[in-house]
């Protein structure tokens, strides 16, 4: 049915949530023959109940939830944890896509799907999430673990972010994003770039890295309008510029 067990993910969580029954039930066969622990939620206020109460290691969510929509849902995910989440949709515009990256979410499966697919998009989805723990906990407590750059202090340990001493709030794609580029400043880098070298695909909807930009743009600049830290590279693609840099002799 699914793929051999994984053992880097054998027993992780995985809510899934739709008010589909037969979605939920042949879902959670994939995903359980897969190796992973399944819950279900058929609306959003139960689901947004179990993950304050389970924290799961991964929300599958579907878009049209009865109610307060998959969108919505995500919005209130995100103000409380960065779980991965993957959405279940049938509306495949672009206008919907960027509308549920900009709520925060990870990836994204149309609707009729293969179950074993979005087995597949889990464990890939997972597995980069705990690629980026574990490389966090290796720097844990060296000087590398740190980046500064002009009035940025970002901490890849504890995942924080500051702004001239004020503590910005950034989902992990924001955060994973401004480390991948901060840590190579001046370098140019096109949206496939980013895409494989930040979200791990080789191939996939360039808007994801465009919509990034854009939202970690107004956390982190003056004026998005005009940035000066997270610069466009006409043609081409994004380049991060180090004012401290500039300044040195």
């Amino acid at each position: 049915m699914a793929d051999q067990v994984d053992l880097l993910l054998d027993g992780r969580l995985v809510l899934l949530v739709d008010d589909d029954p037969t979605v939920l039930e042949v879902c959670r066969a994939y995903l359980e023959s897969a190796g992973f622990r399944v819950q279900d939620a058929a609306d959003a206020f139960v689901a947004l109940d179990r993950i304050a109460a389970e924290r799961p290691d991964l929300v599958v969510l579907d878009r049209m939830l009865p109610g307060v929509d998959g969108i919505e849902v995500c919005r209130r995910i995100r103000a409380q944890s960065q779980v991965p989440v993957i959405m279940l949709t049938a509306l495949g515009g672009e206008d919907d896509r960027i509308a549920g990256l900009e709520a925060g979410v990870d990836d994204y499966l149309a609707k009729p799907f293969s179950p074993r697919e979005l087995t597949l998009r889990v464990q890939s989805v997972l597995r980069r999430a705990l690629a980026v723990e574990a490389a966090g906990a290796a720097v844990a407590g060296s000087e590398a673990a740190v980046i500064s750059r002009g009035p940025l202090r970002i901490d890849t340990a504890a995942h924080t972010v500051d702004l001239d001493g004020r503590r910005l709030a950034l989902t992990q794609r924001e955060f994973e994003l401004l480390a991948f580029l901060a840590r190579r400043p001046g370098t140019v880098f096109s949206r496939e770039d980013l895409l494989q070298g930040v979200w791990g695909w080789s191939h996939g909807d360039l808007s994801t890295v465009t919509v990034h930009v854009r939202r970690l743009r107004e956390k982190i600049e003056a004026d998005a309008a005009n940035p000066r830290l997270l610069v466009t590279v006409w043609g081409y693609g994004y380049r991060f510029d180090d004012p401290g840099a500039e300044a040195s002799p």
